[in-house]
């Protein structure tokens, strides 16, 4: 017997269940949940969460599109304190069966066009569990350097020194310069 993991987000979707019109799907999740997504993502905090989407059918697979939307609080990487983003990020994703009749053999050359849009997804079975695209979308949209405003190293006192401590600096020493030639 296989043990399936519980999503944390309640996103999922049965393709054989999906209206011809397709169908909307609302996540809010819960404080709990976004407490738990909050730790997932190392944030401090998740105060808001609110995903749209549009799921409709698509050459035996589905396309996914909407808008997620999340208050998100970390810390400053400069002073540690807390730091809120909204973030607002647009969502469309394709998710097809994968083509068993064009499966490339062992050692074959497979062609891809890096300015292609994105590739599909890939499912098994009838459900496609939109959770980790949400969780995905909204780390993405997360500023990785988070300041408060008008912060910075300088504001601190900490400047960098002007002596060259690199790899290379014992090298350059040996080297002849204008004045030495």
């Amino acid at each position: 017997m296989t043990h399936k993991e519980t999503p944390l987000l309640d996103a999922i979707v049965r393709i054989d269940r999906l209206p011809a019109t397709g169908r909307a799907i609302k996540v809010a999740p819960d404080a709990a949940t976004r407490e738990a997504l909050a730790a997932l993502l190392k944030l401090t905090a998740v105060e808001a969460f609110y995903a749209e989407l549009t799921v409709v059918p698509l050459r035996g697979g589905l396309r996914a599109q909407g808008r997620l939307r999340a208050r998100i609080v970390q810390p400053s990487v400069i002073t540690f304190e807390s730091v809120t983003q909204e973030v607002d990020e647009p969502i469309d994703r394709v998710f097809l069966p994968e083509a068993q009749s064009h499966k490339p053999t062992p050692g074959s050359e497979v062609f891809v066009d890096l300015d292609d849009e994105d590739f599909p997804d890939h499912i098994d079975g009838p459900e496609v569990d939109l959770s980790p695209l949400l969780i995905e979308t909204l780390a993405l949209g997360i500023d990785p350097y988070p300041r408060l405003p008008g912060e910075s190293l300088d504001a601190l006192g900490v400047l960098p020194d002007e002596t060259d401590t690199g790899p290379f600096a014992g090298l350059k020493k040996l080297k002849p310069g204008p004045e030495k030639a």
